[in-house]
């Protein structure tokens, strides 16, 4: 084998090849690269911040249904309280009118009673009256009579 223009042809070619992906393939091929680099990147970095967000949003989430429990439960407090407040106050206002029904009734009562004793003191008086007229009629004088009447009255 000779080494002869053949070869220096090749070696030519080559070069030529070498020279011409190096100027005009080489350098779009490498800015392809490097915009695919930096998108990936840039959808690397999105997807971290994504999930930095999702986790915050996960922290507030949860934030909100605790303060949102927390509400809750004291509504439910508040509830109860405003609760065993108006069944404090009903047992209040039904003792209030259970007593002023009592002492309006031991009123009545009284009443009554006293209408009840005038009306037996006023029959008393007449049947004390008619019994003594009776006897006396018989056996007194008319002074003996009202100093007995007297006596009687004052009696009753």
């Amino acid at each position: 084998m000779d080494i002869n223009a053949t070869l220096f042809g090749q070696m030519l070619t080559f070069a030529v090849l070498v020279w011409f992906t190096m100027k005009y393939v080489w350098p779009p091929i490498t800015k392809t690269i490097h915009e695919r680099e930096k998108k990936i990147a840039a959808g690397l970095e999105a997807a971290e911040r994504s999930k930095r967000e999702l986790e915050m949003a996960e922290h507030k989430v949860l934030a909100i249904i605790r303060d949102a429990k927390q509400d809750a439960q004291r509504i439910i407090d508040q509830a109860n309280l405003n609760s065993a407040k108006l069944i404090e106050e009903a047992k209040s206002t039904s003792r209030i009118e259970g007593d002023r029904i009592i002492e309006q009734a031991q009123g009545e009562i009284a009443r009554e009673v006293a209408k009840a004793k005038d009306a037996l003191r006023a029959q008393l008086a007449s049947l004390v009256i008619a019994g003594a007229e009776k006897v006396i009629a018989h056996d007194l004088d008319a002074k003996t009579h009202d100093e007995l009447l007297n006596a009687l009255v004052d009696e009753i």
